[in-house]
């Protein structure tokens, strides 16, 4: 099982932003595979931090759902525009032991 954060660095004031679009993501992520998905805010950290954590079986599973995600109708609305949001960011995969 591997545990992935979507780390981002939000435009000031734009953090909200990015919490609606991904709660809203959030239900057809997990019917993609993806599980336990987490939306969370910075309290000690950069600051307009937002990340987006979510577990997968396997990267082969997660590379596959992430590449098939975004390209759904309705995903593809509620994430549009997204990256106007942002100002950059990272991402941190782990291995659950």
């Amino acid at each position: 099982m591997y545990l992935v954060r979507d780390v981002f660095r939000a435009k000031p004031g734009k953090a909200k932003n990015l919490v609606s679009s991904f709660k809203q993501a959030a239900p057809f992520m997990e019917a993609e595979g993806f599980k336990n998905v987490k939306v969370m805010t910075d309290v000690v950290s950069n600051y307009w931090t937002v990340v987006l954590q979510t577990e997968c079986e396997s990267l082969d599973i997660y590379e596959k759902n992430a590449r098939g995600f975004t390209s759904k109708p309705q995903v593809a609305e509620i994430m549009k525009g997204y990256m106007d949001n942002v100002e950059g960011g990272h991402r941190e995969i782990f291995k659950i032991e």
